[in-house]
């Protein structure tokens, strides 16, 4: 486990979930340490997965750790997905920017991705079931997208005014 500081996650509705982040210039030591954070902030919020855009950092970077023992952790810096399956499966899906939140998004059951590593190095991954969605959910979030906006108008409106109840309840306290 890291001993960095956990950053501060913004929660749905916050209109910065939906900047669009830019692509990394360079995997340098701030990147890195980035990185390092972020995984802080996702393993002390017990995630699987985190975009920078949650964290107020609008750069093209996800953490990613779907293994049960939280020893697998993966970054993808400037990801892109090369291929998806045509095979669609509808599965539950939570966010840590939408606490407390789960529902069904239909995801691609496979795809293949290229991106950055630490050292800068291109790799290329293949990815299927939690993985795959995962992979998908946090490339969302890069592009402004919370999972939410694939639910119905109606469930996204409930929820938006769940959690401002819920903020509001909790900056009283």
């Amino acid at each position: 486990m890291t001993s960095a500081q956990p950053l501060p996650i913004l929660c749905y509705p916050d209109p910065r979930l939906h900047t669009v982040a830019r692509p990394v210039e360079a995997v340098d030591a701030r990147i890195r340490e980035l990185a390092e954070r972020m995984f802080a902030t996702m393993y002390e919020a017990n995630g699987i997965g985190l975009a920078a855009t949650q964290v107020d950092v609008h750069e093209r970077l996800i953490v990613i750790d779907v293994s049960e023992e939280r020893d697998q952790p993966q970054v993808l810096i400037n990801p892109q997905i090369e291929w998806a399956s045509e095979e669609t499966r509808k599965g539950e899906e939570g966010c840590l920017s939408v606490p407390g939140i789960y529902d069904g998004v239909e995801r691609s059951v496979a795809i293949r991705v290229r991106a950055l590593d630490l050292s800068g190095a291109e790799r290329s991954i293949e990815a299927e079931g939690m993985l795959a969605v995962c992979i998908q959910h946090e490339m969302d979030h890069l592009m402004g997208k919370v999972f939410v906006e694939y639910l119905s108008l109606l469930k996204r409106n409930r929820i938006k005014s769940k959690l401002l109840k819920a903020q509001r309840e909790a900056e009283r306290d």
